[in-house]
């Protein structure tokens, strides 16, 4: 992924930014749980208070607060 992906991805999705996972693909234990990003990594999964899995910007998620 291009450092202007990730950047895009920061900028999105900064941290603070509550979200509600709907589908993690290959992870269907996700659903449903909501957190908040803690960052954003070089090569765009997002990290955050839901669990070991980092999001990928495929997966389905809704966002529900920024900071």
């Amino acid at each position: 992924m291009s450092s202007n992906k990730a950047d895009y991805l920061r900028k999105k999705y900064p941290s603070g930014t509550k979200i509600r996972i709907e589908l993690m693909e290959g992870e269907p234990h996700y659903s449903g749980k909501e957190g908040f990003v803690q960052f954003v990594d070089d090569v765009g999964q997002i990290h955050g208070t839901w669990g070991g899995c980092a999001l990928l910007d495929s997966d389905d998620f809704k966002i529900i607060s920024k900071d």
